[in-house]
């Protein structure tokens, strides 16, 4: 079965998404804008989430994650809970 570990920021618009993967673009560290800006606890760990299977997320979520680049931040992904900005860390099929 597949596995991932991935790292998100959520934030509520499409803007402040794509604003701030215009930042980790130019440099900025991913697991320092999650913890400034993320709406999930995840935030605090920098946006870490662990790992999990496919279906543990929501569909939008897995989708990218079991498709995505590893290491490739992808977003924004928008969900029920608002704008993802994802970064698959790790994945084994």
């Amino acid at each position: 079965m597949a596995r991932a570990s991935a790292r998100h920021i959520l934030v509520a618009t499409e803007e402040q998404c794509s604003d701030l993967k215009s930042k980790i673009a130019g440099g900025a560290s991913f697991e320092d804008l999650a913890k400034e800006h993320s709406q999930c606890p995840s935030g605090q760990r920098g946006g870490a989430l662990g790992e999990f299977g496919r279906g543990q997320m929501v569909p939008e979520f897995d989708t990218v994650v079991f498709s995505a680049p590893v290491n490739e931040v992808q977003g924004p992904v928008k969900t029920q809970f608002g704008y993802h900005l994802l970064e698959v860390t790790a994945r084994s099929e």
